[in-house]
């Protein structure tokens, strides 16, 4: 392959920020991180993600939106949603919306890597 897929982290949290893309890259991904829905709407970023990991709830225009925008602009990237706040039935609507997956802040590795394994194309 050319190029190791690229996953987009979408999160207003620092700390996801900077300890998740640590993570994905030990997995062999190449991460982009961004603070907010409007930076990554904004960044050149938006063509070559392969996979957006999303969290749901932050300032200005949530996950949730970000997604119908993107569908909107025809970009048919898979999203992985992650939150703080579990609700079951909220997951559910997400998935049902099309969302790959919606992770429980704390998530495991396991977790994470199985959703990105549905998310992402097998090489």
């Amino acid at each position: 392959m050319d190029r190791p897929l690229l996953v987009s982290v979408v999160d207003d949290d620092e700390s996801v920020r900077e300890s998740l893309p640590d993570l994905l890259r030990e997995f062999g991904f190449a991460v982009e991180a961004f603070a907010s829905a409007e930076a990554f709407l904004a960044s050149s970023h938006i063509e070559t993600t392969d996979c957006l990991i999303l969290d749901i709830a932050m300032p200005g225009m949530s996950g949730p939106d970000l997604q119908r925008e993107l569908i909107r602009r025809g970009h048919a990237i898979p999203v992985i949603f992650i939150t703080a706040h579990g609700d079951p039935a909220e997951r559910l609507r997400l998935i049902r919306q099309g969302a790959v997956d919606c992770l429980f802040k704390p998530f495991s590795e396991a977790a994470l890597l199985m959703a990105l394994s549905a998310a992402l194309p097998v090489n």
